[in-house]
Order: structure tokens, then sequence, then C-alpha cells
């Protein structure tokens, strides 16, 4: 049955606590692109661009579910590709609902928490901050690193990606574990792990210097991709609209191969 777009949108707000999560300017978290409020069929995919739009049209979608929305660019004309972009957005009227850090801080839809449970690990606590609140998630284990990294490259393959990891002996045991999914490679957040006790910390990606500083700090991490990391959110998500909703729902797969 159709459902109005309104209702999915409020559903998803309060289920994401979309208005207490804090997040980056151009986030823009919610509806950002409206249609005629009527959805017959729901697309998930990572990233609001044109070939996505393309697909969710292609599949008889007209609300689109994304991570990463139509304006981390920030301001910019209407031109070239960002024209062509809402152009494909408009003659398919598909609706855009974005969900940035909320679907990533979330117990039971987001990446973290999906990551963590693709890897067979169990959070028992949060990890991350963002403005007072964390995004990521942590945990125990009894694990060799060298398995865990396995478990990480299997799942970025299947997703299109690679993993790497940034040092790693066999004999190494992972017992505390972190992860921040997408651009979670940080410095900072690899200080964090370090004074968490944290000898194991799974990311999307980071910069070349984030291994060097892994490594002077003892802690491991696994790079398992910005893209592949952050499939299993939006996927729970449209599942989850489809099951509450009773409409159809497709996953867009475009990945960046990061």
């Amino acid at each position: 049955m159709p459902a109005p777009l309104r209702d999915i949108a409020r559903y998803l707000d309060e289920t994401l606590r979309t208005a207490d999560i804090p997040d980056y300017p151009n986030a823009l978290n919610g509806v950002q692109a409206e249609n005629d409020g009527v959805i017959v069929k729901v697309a998930a995919a990572v990233d609001a661009r044109e070939q996505t739009i393309h697909g969710a049209i292609a599949e008889g979608a007209n609300l689109l579910l994304v991570h990463h929305g139509l304006f981390w660019g920030g301001m910019l004309p209407l031109r070239g590709a960002q024209r062509a972009r809402v152009r494909a957005l408009l003659d398919g009227d598909l609706a855009v609902y974005a969900s940035h850090l909320p679907l990533d801080a979330h117990p039971e839809l987001g990446n973290n928490a999906l990551l963590a449970r693709e890897l067979g690990l169990v959070p028992s606590a949060g990890f991350g901050r963002f403005k007072g609140m964390d995004i990521g998630v942590m945990g125990e284990s009894i694990i060799p690193t060298r398995v865990l990294s396995a478990r990480a490259a299997e799942f970025a393959a299947k997703w299109g990606g690679s993993s790497r990891t940034s040092a790693i002996a066999d004999e190494r045991t992972t017992l505390r574990w972190a992860i921040v999914t997408g651009g979670g490679g940080t410095t900072d957040t690899i200080r964090d792990a370090h004074a968490a006790g944290i000898d194991t910390l799974i990311v999307g990606e980071g910069a070349h210097h984030t291994a060097i500083d892994a490594d002077e700090l003892g802690v491991v991490v696994i790079y398992a991709g910005h893209y592949a990391t952050e499939t299993p959110g939006v996927r729970a998500l449209a599942e989850r609209v489809g099951t509450v909703f009773g409409i159809p729902w497709t996953f867009v797969h475009v990945p960046t191969g990061l």
C-alpha cells in the first residue's frame, strides 16, 4: 500500500532522533527533497549522487534514503554535475531523506552497531564522541586480531571495496575493540581509543599519517572502507520502512571503492 511521505518522515525523525543528534551543518538530516507525497517503493543508497538517483527511479522507487545527502559540498550553483543531479531528481519525482550521524549512532539500525554484528562482535558501550554524543560503539572480545582483520576484508569485498590493517602481528589478540564507521580514522579517534584501552579500532578510512599514529600508540587500525562500512544502516533503514509501512524496498549499490 502507498504511504504518505509525511508519515514516513515523521517515523524516521522519531526513530532516529533526528532533532536530538548533532551533526555537521551540510548534513541537513531529514527530508531534503519532497515529491507528490505518496510513496510506493523505497530505495536505499549510501550517497545521493546522480547514479543512485537514476538507479532508484529505474527500480520504481519514489523515495531515496541515503546516508550522505545532496548538500555535502555546501551551496553550489545549479550547473554541470549539480544541475544534472537535481534535474534527475525532479524529473523522476523522487523524494530524498538523509540521515548521517543519527543513523550512525542508532543502537539497532546504525552503521556501527550493524558492522559490529557483521564482524561477530557485541557492543557493550558507546565510543567516538561528537559534540557530547557517542556515535560509535566499543566492546570486549577474545579473538585473534588476524581473524578480525580477515572478517573485515571479507565484508569490504562484498560491498566493492577492500580492507587494510595498519600493523598486525599474528600472535595479537583483540581484547578491547571500537568501531567508528566512515571517516572515523582520525588522529583524535586513535588517541581516544588508546586512552580507553582499545587495542583494535575498526573504521572506514583514515589518512596515511593515522597508521603511524596508531602504530606508535600500539593500536591496530582496520580500515574497512568508507562506503562498505556505511552500507548496513541505509539497508536496514529501508527494510524497516518497508516492514512498517508495507511497501517494497531495494538497495542501489554504487560503490566508490574507498
